[in-house]
């Protein structure tokens, strides 16, 4: 006797999809050892940012690299097109350098500096449960991001003050890897910025100095909090 065509498309979506819940979980564990792993990286990124209420999308391109050194992250991003400016945080200050008018902000992240590290290298040396512990977090599907194959997570953080600043977090974790290779942030307005990783390369050594701004002797400084 054949099978009823219910039955059968029931076992066949059985075969080919295998439980969110595992897949999670499958997810979660490589970026967990990616987590364990990771010590720097350097890689082609684009930004776009979404204004909602102009309905306009702005895109820069550049360089970033981040390094983890025991428990301190450094990150910097040089951004060439269209404009070219240069951005590094480390610990609790940040600095952002406009070379076409040698002058250089530099900010204290004070009680920001958690939101900041936080967001800033989210899937970057983020342990499964340190994610876990700030969000809600489930899977959302499959995308193709960068010729690659990706599972698409979903992160609603749990913190009431975070949500002000940030309503939803979107991953696209590679299946042959632990790491982010794109990022969105949306924000309570709808306002997001979403950021991709090209041409990944991790853990070759980055020195600390690769991870600060290159800035001339001349330079201008301004503390626009003062």
């Amino acid at each position: 006797m054949s099978l009823p065509l219910s039955l059968l498309l029931t076992v066949l979506i059985v075969v080919a999809w295998p439980a969110p819940a595992r897949d999670l979980e499958a997810v979660l564990g490589r970026m967990d050892e990616h987590a364990a792993a990771f010590r720097d990286m350097t890689a082609r990124v684009r930004k776009s940012a979404f204004t909602a209420v102009l309905n306009e999308t702005s895109e820069e391109s550049g360089q970033v690299w981040m390094k983890r050194s025991g428990s301190r992250m450094m990150m910097k991003v040089e951004f060439t097109r269209p404009d070219a400016r240069s951005v590094a945080l480390d610990g609790a200050s940040a600095q952002i350098y406009y070379p076409k008018i040698r002058t250089v902000q530099i900010y204290d992240l004070g009680r920001h500096r958690n939101l900041i590290d936080q967001f800033s290298l989210l899937g970057f040396g983020t342990s499964r449960r340190d994610l876990q512990r700030n969000y809600a977090i489930r899977l959302a599907g499959e995308e193709n991001v960068e010729g690659r194959r990706c599972a698409r997570l979903e992160l609603i953080p749990k913190s009431a003050k975070t949500l002000e600043q940030v309503r939803k977090v979107e991953l696209w974790i590679p299946e042959d890897a632990g790491y982010p290779v794109q990022q969105k942030f949306t924000q309570p307005g709808g306002d997001y910025y979403l950021i991709t990783y090209s041409d990944p390369k991790l853990n070759t050594g980055l020195s600390e100095a690769a991870c600060r701004l290159n800035l001339p002797r001349n330079v201008r400084r301004e503390y626009p909090q003062k």
